[in-house]
């Protein structure tokens, strides 16, 4: 990886965000990593930022306010919108993909359920979303 990426975990569960961080780690040291525990959150983060993230991954199930609304809410900012989101939910449903999808979201990636698959899954997401940022 040329640059060193940012990315931006947004999940109310810390031993997630945990494991999230710990994975970046794993891929890449020089890959840095924010954090937030919610959308409302997410959005204050993110304005107070001097470097936006590479990629935002956005859990859909969240206290105040869900994936779905902080994602419709990240696309209709001039200052977000080209931001790519990965959804990272637990949710494997096709329609959660097919919504997510439509609303703008980059990609899906489903929780993994090992610290191994974590790190296959989000090495292959970010290289994909690098490729994308390339064209």
């Amino acid at each position: 990886m040329h640059k060193n990426k940012v990315l931006f975990i947004v999940d109310d569960d810390e031993d997630d965000i945990n494991l999230f961080v710990e994975a970046v780690n794993e891929i890449d040291k020089g890959m840095g990593c924010y954090k937030a525990k919610n959308g409302e959150d997410a959005l204050a983060r993110l304005e107070e930022l001097e470097m936006l993230p590479d990629v935002i991954f956005l859990d859909l199930n969240m206290p105040k306010m869900n994936g779905r609304e902080t994602l419709e809410r990240l696309k209709a900012s001039e200052k977000f919108k080209n931001i790519p989101v990965v959804i990272y939910s637990t949710s494997n449903s096709e329609q959660d993909k097919i919504d997510t999808k439509n609303l703008g979201a980059a990609d899906y990636l489903t929780k993994p359920d090992s610290f191994t698959d974590l790190c296959v899954a989000l090495a292959r997401t970010i290289r994909v979303q690098a490729e994308k940022g390339r064209e």
